[in-house]
């Protein structure tokens, strides 16, 4: 069967021919119709995200749209290595597929899962969000930031605070409150301590960085005595480290979480991935997308990012 295959660490996958899955006990078989080229996805073809195989070769993708035997259109995740999402089938888990509504597309429901899960799960299962609260999010203009805006929106976020650099893009995101990163630092700072006084209840940062540094500092300078904020970390486009005086944790009501792979039991990552695909189809969650056939891998793997998540079609 044809496959993005990836040979070495670092290597871009390469389109080929690959040996087809066969179903073992326990499994399904999916015969794939689109995978999206996530962040995740390139981190572990590249080997550098924490969940890579580290195995090779193997095909990449971790997860896409697809029909089981029985002909059910689902979004699956977890193939058996050395399988992916990127080829013409795949098997995986009994358990591992979930229904997708009938009024989302192929390319947006593969496009969508990743990046929306991300914040849906950082609020309902690890901050424990409640409908009224104030929700900032630290780098809102990518295609996660994008989503959570509009996942916090449907949740019933009383506030919803947007964080980024691009202040054009931060226009046109429908937050209540923008905040660009790249003002001076002591007017930044003042307007994290701003934003922290009014009362903020749950941080999802996609950054980490410098910018989360001075959130977390700004949080425990600023928020509300009492009142606990929960900081929940889900990327690190700025960076993979910080520098945090011990004190920030000491002097604060301030919880720091993760959220990501192998931080939130399978079962109820499933449920959320379940919970999102339905909202995304009654609430209209919109996201920019290009499709492009998985024989065209060598030519769109590389090409620059043009702000749209890439849906490989098979």
């Amino acid at each position: 069967m044809k496959a993005a295959i990836v040979l070495g660490a670092g290597q871009a996958p390469i389109y080929g021919d690959f040996p087809p899955p066969e179903a073992q006990a326990g499994e399904e078989r999916v015969t794939i119709i689109a995978a999206a080229l996530s962040p995740v996805v390139r981190g572990r073809a590249a080997g550098k995200h924490y969940s890579a195989p580290g195995t090779y070769p193997f095909i990449a993708g971790v997860d896409g749209v697809g029909r089981l035997d029985g002909g059910r259109r689902v979004l699956f995740f977890g193939s058996r290595q050395p399988y992916g999402s990127m080829a013409e089938a795949t098997v995986v888990p009994i358990g591992q597929c979930v229904t997708i509504p009938d009024a989302l597309d192929d390319v947006l429901a593969a496009a969508i899962a990743n990046p929306g899960v991300s914040s849906w799960a950082a609020l309902r299962l690890r901050a424990g969000f409640k409908p009224g609260e104030t929700v900032l999010i630290n780098g809102a203009t990518g295609t996660s930031g994008r989503l959570a805006v509009q996942v916090a929106r449907h949740l019933g976020a009383g506030k919803v605070i947007a964080t980024a650099r691009n202040a054009e893009a931060l226009q046109s995101l429908g937050a209540d409150e923008t905040i660009q990163l790249t003002q001076d630092q002591d007017a930044l700072e003042q307007r994290f301590q701003s934003a922290f006084a009014n009362g903020v209840d749950v941080v999802i940062d996609y950054l980490w960085g410098q910018s989360a540094e001075r959130l977390l500092m700004a949080a425990a300078r600023a928020g509300i005595e009492g009142v606990p904020i929960r900081f929940v970390q889900v990327g690190s486009i700025s960076g993979p480290g910080i520098t945090l005086p011990s004190a920030v944790l000491r002097s604060s009501s301030i919880t720091l979480m993760g959220s990501g792979l192998g931080g939130i039991p399978l079962d109820s990552l499933i449920a959320s991935v379940a919970e999102l695909l339905q909202a995304a189809a009654t609430a209209g969650f919109t996201m920019a997308t290009r499709s492009a056939p998985l024989a065209q891998l060598d030519q769109v793997w590389n090409a620059p990012d043009d702000g749209r998540r890439i849906v490989f079609t098979i």
